[in-house]
């Protein structure tokens, strides 16, 4: 067997192996591409979903916001008015969230200190479930959105590694057309120095697997 009858095999080992491998990253990356693009999708969804549910709920506490608002007036109107009966019928309208606010503002001496809250809507005892709920969907729905942006750049670097384990696949499969050994082993070097760059760089990457 001669130099060069020994060289060629050589060759043709480093770039059935640089096939073998570059065909099972490049599969393995269009895997997780889907598999990130599927948890994107999920995040959006979730975060889409949530949002609607934080509308409807800061719809509602506006509602109530108003409603507490209008009773409240109607009781300043009443008392202002000096008709007791009116006040109390108010009163005892209040919502249930707006009574201890109420309370804790009257505590205050509204109507004789000069320091006291303006409103009982200034009281820390008002508080709105449903605001809260608001508040807290809001969260939710930011921290999904960040998963699913995290997911899509997980999902594009996972598609680069397809491009480039598919350029590695293009320098193994035209190194065998090459007929001298100079070129070969330039383009077949090529292609396992962008394979082996892509795979180290691939290592780094988080992996999604579904069960």
């Amino acid at each position: 067997m001669t130099a060069v009858s020994r060289s060629e095999r050589r060759l043709e080992l480093l770039s059935t192996l640089l096939l073998a491998f570059a065909t099972v990253a490049t599969a393995w990356s269009a895997y997780q591409s889907r598999e990130w693009t599927g948890e994107q999708s999920l995040g959006t969804s979730h975060a889409t979903a949530r949002r609607i549910a934080e509308n409807r709920s800061a719809a509602l506490a506006n509602r109530q916001v108003q409603i507490d608002v209008a009773t409240f007036t109607q009781w300043l109107d009443a008392r202002a008015a000096h008709d007791s009966e009116l006040a109390a019928f108010y009163r005892t309208r209040f919502r249930a969230e707006f009574k201890p606010a109420f309370a804790a503002w009257l505590a205050t001496s509204p109507f004789t200190s000069g320091s006291a809250p303006p409103s009982p809507f200034d009281m820390p005892q008002y508080r709105l479930r449903a605001s809260a709920e608001a508040t807290g969907l809001e969260r939710a729905a930011a921290a999904d959105s960040e998963q699913a942006k995290e997911a899509n750049e997980h999902a594009d670097n996972y598609m680069l590694a397809v491009v480039l384990f598919a350029s590695a696949l293009f320098f193994a499969g035209i190194s065998t057309k090459l007929h001298t050994d100079g070129a070969r082993r330039a383009v077949l070097g090529l292609g396992w120095l962008v394979f082996l760059g892509t795979a180290i760089w691939l290592a780094t990457l988080p992996v999604q697997v579904t069960g």
